[in-house]
């Protein structure tokens, strides 16, 4: 188990991020159109998951913008911004803000992502939602970056995730 906080409180998720080094758990999500992605679908292809708790939250939205304007426009990469929104909600965010460089996947149907990546919250306000994290994996699946946001309102560390693009 994982401890992280939302404006001070702590708050628990199922446990650790996938190790560096170590091969992604595969997983099925649901796409906008109800259509379903796994992470073979990008084999091949550099990813960042950027995952968290709801795209209606401002910095959740925040990091969908800031991927989709930074990582986006790296060559061989695909952005996938993971939560258990309905996908109706993802796809109406990025029609509204015209984010058309990332990908938005929901682990709404049986939440197996949270729980595979361990980053399901436990407890809280927040309890079974996502908590925010990046997962950076490389052209063979492998991990080559993870951060869980220690303070659950924080953004990620942008910066950190996008070396780990540029270095792999």
């Amino acid at each position: 188990m994982a401890t992280v906080t939302l404006k001070g409180n702590e708050i628990h998720t199922l446990g650790n991020l996938p190790a560096n080094g170590s091969k992604a758990p595969n997983f099925t999500l649901t796409k906008n159109d109800l259509s379903l992605a796994s992470l073979s679908d990008y084999s091949g292809k550099r990813v960042v998951l950027n995952i968290f708790p709801s795209v209606d939250t401002g910095t959740c939205a925040q990091s969908v913008r800031q991927f989709n304007q930074e990582a986006a426009e790296i060559e061989n990469t695909v952005v996938l911004c993971v939560s258990k929104d309905l996908p109706f909600a993802q796809a109406r965010f990025c029609g509204a803000e015209g984010i058309n460089n990332v990908e938005m996947l929901s682990d709404f149907r049986d939440g197996s992502f949270g729980k595979d990546y361990a980053v399901t919250f436990t407890d809280g306000p927040l309890a079974s939602l996502l908590s925010r994290s990046v997962v950076v994996l490389n052209e063979t699946g492998n991990v080559i970056y993870s951060e869980q946001v220690t303070e659950t309102v924080d953004e990620p560390n942008y910066k950190a995730a996008l070396e780990a693009l540029a270095n792999a």
